[in-house]
């Protein structure tokens, strides 16, 4: 089957680097610069949708659901490193975000591209995840056309979930099957066709808003503090007892003798500090907030 190029918006040809090979690397580099400017501009026209997107998928996560990312190639690895970093960012369960990517875990590491093809596959895949109405489910393909992604978001359709397409290329066929096109127009790549470059870094500011925004509306922010960071580590530990110390104005002693208290969770601390509260009745009162820290506190009359 011949695939028609020219009607994919991000393969188009950029004039401003069509010698990019004859010039000085510094003058490389900058062409390159400039072309990543206009990514954030880009992204920008479609914020009122990714809050969209932020809202309805916050929603269904509260009853039950999940957030899961499908994709081939590079948008597919920037699926799958988007869900990896929000366990140990925000202490959720592994199977709360997921990605799944065309061609399984050896393409994270090294390129299976015949995969991306095949739109059966990502059905499969899809129906391995036993999804529901309260689950999102979010295709990635910056040509918009990518047979495994559409296979999959069809599927993820056809079983209630909801569906979201972030592509590079308005008008496409992922857009046609999604509930949500979140389209940022990243125009011609610097290099014709490597959307790993402009297209890819939208992508990735795209899914850093999209979890970030969904871990805010859930609870797992106060003020700017990540509350709910899992101390796996020297330097995470070290992280939540700052924060402790930055959402609560105590000394060092006192966050890190509420650290141990409660096994090393920041927002608890936070709260047994606040409302001079045992670890137990800080969980109690954080559960009944729905782990919201704020609403909890609120008639201590802190602020950050």
């Amino acid at each position: 089957m011949i695939i028609d190029l020219d009607k994919i918006a991000t393969e188009g040809r950029s004039e401003a680097s069509r010698r990019i090979d004859t010039v000085t690397t510094e003058d490389l580099v900058r062409i390159i610069n400039d072309a990543d400017k206009a990514v954030a501009a880009a992204v920008e026209k479609i914020l009122p949708a990714v809050a969209a997107v932020i809202d309805k998928t916050a929603v269904r996560i509260r009853a039950g659901g999940r957030l899961i990312y499908v994709g081939a190639g590079t948008s597919g690895r920037l699926g799958v490193l988007d869900a990896a970093e929000c366990p140990p960012t925000y202490n959720t369960p592994p199977e709360l975000v997921q990605a799944l990517l065309a061609g399984g875990k050896e393409a994270m590491f090294r390129a299976v591209e015949g995969e991306e093809d095949k739109p059966q596959q990502g059905a499969a895949d899809i129906r391995t995840l036993s999804l529901t109405a309260t689950d999102t489910v979010i295709g990635l393909s910056a040509s918009g056309r990518t047979p495994y992604v559409i296979g999959a978001l069809v599927c993820a359709k056809e079983l209630g979930a909801y569906t979201v397409s972030v592509t590079s290329s308005p008008g496409s066929k992922l857009a046609a099957v999604a509930d949500r096109d979140l389209c940022a127009l990243t125009g011609p790549e610097v290099v014709t066709g490597s959307t790993r470059m402009k297209a890819g870094t939208a992508e990735k500011m795209i899914l850093n808003m999209i979890s970030t925004g969904v871990m805010i509306r859930l609870g797992k922010v106060y003020g700017n503090l990540m509350v709910d960071v899992k101390a796996t580590n020297e330097k995470l530990a070290e992280r939540a007892v700052r924060i402790v110390i930055s959402a609560t104005a105590c000394d060092r002693a006192d966050a890190e003798a509420a650290l141990t208290a409660c096994g090393g969770k920041a927002k608890t601390a936070i709260v047994m500090l606040l409302r001079h509260l045992s670890a137990d009745a800080a969980e109690e009162a954080l559960l009944k907030n729905k782990g919201h820290i704020r609403p909890t506190i609120e008639d201590t009359r802190h602020e950050l």
